[in-house]
This record gives C-alpha cells, sequence and structure tokens, in this order.
C-alpha cells in the first residue's frame, strides 16, 4: 500500500445510503436498513495519481468500490515488464479475488486521482450470506469482470496498432460531448502490447488527422465516428 495513501488521504466513514452513485455499485438494490449496518465500517478515501490500492500477493481483506478516477490492474512477467490486463473506472468493483479466500492478483494502481470505497471483506461476506440481492449484484460484478476481460484480450490484443489504439480511446471516450483525459504513453504502450514510441506516433496522427482534438492538459475530444472507422480496420 502507498504509504501516503489511507491515512494521508481518509475522508471519514461513507454515507452509502446518501452515496451518489449508490444505485450503480456493489450496494444498488439494498434496503435502507442495510445500509445502515454497513456504512460505519466502509472507509472513503482519495489516492493521487501513481498511488498503489493493493498489491499482488497481498492477503486480500477488502472489496473496493471505485467512485470516481481511473486505475490500471498489473501482471508482471517474468522479465519484469508490466502488462496492463484491465482498467477500471467509476463504480467497478476490484478485490473480488477475496471472496474465494485468495490473494490480490494484480497491483491496483491510480492513474488519474480516484475516490474509493474500501468494504471490509468479512462485513461483505455476511451481506452476502444474508442478502440475496447483494448475493446477486456481487455475481454481477464477477460477471462483467470477465466480460471486460474476454473484452480485452479480443479488442486490446488483436489487429493493427492504429485499430488497438483507436479502441482503447473509445473505451475511455465519454459519448456525450465530455472530454476525455489520455494517460501516459507508456502505460497505453503497455496496455495494447506496442512501444511507447509507436503508442506517441499514434497519438499525434490522430491530433494532426483531427480524430482526437486537445481540450487542456492531457484531455481530447474524441470523433467517436472516426475512431469506429478505425477499430474496424
Amino acid at each position: 500500500m502507498n504509504k501516503t495513501g489511507f491515512k494521508h488521504n481518509w475522508q471519514g466513514e461513507a454515507d452509502c445510503s446518501n452515496c451518489a452513485i449508490r444505485n450503480s455499485v456493489l450496494f444498488a438494490g439494498l434496503e435502507p436498513t442495510e445500509c445502515e449496518r454497513l456504512h460505519r465500517p466502509i472507509d472513503d478515501f482519495i489516492l493521487p495519481p501513481h498511488s498503489k490500492l493493493y498489491r499482488a500477493g497481498e492477503a486480500a481483506q477488502y472489496l473496493y468500490t471505485i467512485r470516481k478516477g481511473l486505475l490500471k490492474l498489473v501482471q508482471y512477467l517474468p522479465d519484469g515488464r508490466q502488462r496492463i490486463v484491465r482498467l477500471l473506472r467509476d463504480t467497478d468493483v476490484t478485490g473480488l479475488e477475496a471472496m474465494r479466500g485468495q490473494p490480490y492478483q494484480h497491483d491496483a494502481i491510480v492513474l488519474q486521482q480516484a475516490e474509493i470505497c474500501r468494504l471490509p471483506l468479512d462485513e461483505v461476506r455476511r451481506l452476502d450470506r444474508e442478502s440475496p440481492k447483494l448475493h446477486h449484484e456481487l455475481m454481477t460484478r464477477w460477471q462483467r469482470a470477465l466480460d471486460e476481460a474476454d473484452a480485452w484480450l479480443t479488442q486490446l490484443a488483436t489487429g493493427s496498432a492504429r485499430a488497438r489504439m483507436a479502441r482503447l480511446l473509445l473505451r475511455l471516450a465519454h459519448f456525450d460531448e465530455r472530454p476525455c483525459e489520455l494517460f501516459g504513453r507508456e502505460d497505453m504502450g503497455s496496455m495494447l502490447g506496442i512501444t511507447t514510441e509507436t503508442a506517441s506516433r499514434i497519438i499525434a496522427e490522430f491530433r494532426r488527422g483531427g480524430i482526437i482534438r486537445d481540450a487542456g492538459a492531457e484531455a481530447v475530444h474524441c470523433d467517436i465516428r472516426a475512431l469506429e472507422n478505425i477499430a474496424a480496420d
């Protein structure tokens, strides 16, 4: 765990019953009385970019809900190189391997400042036994993680480098005209199995072609139709 994480970024106990994204996260559908039994042991905190939420091999004692932000799940190859196997964003739940008594399987690293709720495993297990709604939601989240892993393999690991980059940008893009935030080219290359130089070259090419347009700092507006055409190649 990043030493400047929870202690310095803790915001207090989460108020699950009044959470703005309650209907999109793990406790969607629970009755108010069930939320009342939960909100005291749940911590709410903010982590800055490059912080580690948890490390591969650590004993898994918590599940986590991403309220806002972007994280990467990283595995390390025998030669020390990293492969990014999935992105976590708003409303995602991570650390589900804890429910099977396994240690965390990845490093979870913050890409864009993240607001996170930390859910004690024993409390989640208790509610899982007592609440069919929570059990159903846990299974839904598990299936979503599997679907995301399958999509990662089929969309971001096959095809030309340009097509893979277009698919990644489509996954990051908002379809309501808001800009999306890019992150480091090294991370992009790791996600797509291409070099940092290739990732930088393709982003520059997309900028020149008007496929992405700067919106301040690392934020860009995306031409969704153009990206979809490239992604289909």
